[in-house]
């Protein structure tokens, strides 16, 4: 007799899943979760919030996900999924409410599903949000053996006379923050240096070995940053994914102003010279394709800096807005 598991669906496998899943969601429930985990879907209570505006996000990791799986270490891509949207909405100004998961695999590990998941979970304690359901769909044939995809998807909401950006303006000055390295894109190129060179078996100054170095989960800004948007602090916020500085920081400049980028105000990490000295690569290559360092940056008023730069002390002015309307961004060189 020919059953499910015959063909590719462990089931109980599934079951299994779900409830260990379910034990590190509950880690992260607040009073507003209303249904979660189990059900045909989740229920989550709207804060009370004047005019309130709901923000989504979705998000993956990536070709990362062939590095978790060369390295066996798929946690901290669980952060990188949760990472990846909700530094998104809060480019918008808004409070991450909840999340869910969608992981697909050819045949279900449920260690390493709980592995990828508690990544998740630390990911939404970070956000502060709730992770509310998911799905883990297995598909016999559908992937390669042992390979497996992440999605992930978020709602926020933000008041809608606060939501993000507004009132840029000349003058404006740029706050970068600190990345915590490549975060989760241009893994493609990242792959194809480490197959072409000897990248891979380097060593950073630091003592960090390269694989180390490129499986660091993306930083949540959430914590740091949402506090002083709520205070009307900030004008803008572009989170530094795919495209660089180079796309990213354009999206939140109103026409007829460009953003002036000084690439000499921050120390770029090491782990992005070496990735441009194994492909040669060239310096508008590295701004289009990584964040070099910066994962995320502010336009705020002048006279707010001290007090944004106060409250995150990492932070370096990397650049300021002016009247330009020939071009959204333009890289300072040495004696401008």
């Amino acid at each position: 007799m020919t059953d499910y598991k015959d063909a590719g669906v462990d089931i109980k496998a599934g079951d299994e899943a779900v409830q260990r899943i379910a034990a590190l969601a509950k880690e992260t429930m607040n009073e507003n979760v209303v249904a979660s985990v189990g059900g045909f879907a989740a229920a989550y209570r709207l804060p009370s919030v004047p005019q309130p505006t709901l923000i989504s996000a979705t998000d993956g990791v990536g070709t990362k996900l062939l590095l978790a799986l060369q390295c066996d270490a798929h946690e901290t891509v669980g952060i990188d999924l949760v990472a990846m949207v909700a530094n998104d909405l809060l480019a918008t100004g808004a409070q991450p409410l909840f999340f869910l998961d969608y992981m697909a695999v050819d045949h279900l590990d449920v260690a390493r599903a709980e592995s990828v998941v508690r990544g998740i979970t630390f990911g939404c304690q970070q956000a502060e949000m709730a992770l509310i359901g998911g799905e883990t769909a297995e598909m016999p044939d559908m992937y390669p053996q042992h390979h497996y995809d992440l999605a992930g998807f978020a709602v926020g909401v933000v008041s809608a006379p606060k939501r993000l950006p507004q009132d840029v303006a000349a003058g404006d000055v740029l706050i970068g923050l600190p990345s915590s390295g490549v975060h989760s894109n241009g893994y493609s190129l990242v792959r194809k240096l480490l197959a072409e060179t000897d990248l891979g078996s380097q060593t950073l100054e630091d003592g960090s070995e390269m694989m180390q170095a490129l499986m660091r989960p993306t930083r949540i800004y959430v914590k740091q940053v949402l506090p002083l948007m709520q205070q009307g602090l900030i004008h803008a916020a572009a989170h530094i994914t795919g495209g660089g500085i180079t796309e990213n920081l354009p999206r939140v400049i109103p026409d007829g102003l460009s953003a002036h980028v000084d690439p000499q105000a921050w120390r770029r990490p090491e782990l992005f010279d070496r990735l441009q000295q194994a492909g040669h690569l060239s310096e508008t290559t590295m701004r289009m394709t990584f964040n070099l360092g910066i994962g995320m940056i502010l336009a705020v008023a002048e006279e707010s800096v001290s007090d944004v730069q106060t409250a995150l002390p990492s932070s370096k002015v990397i650049g300021k807005v002016v009247t330009d309307p020939s071009e959204k961004i333009h890289w300072q060189v040495a004696g401008e």
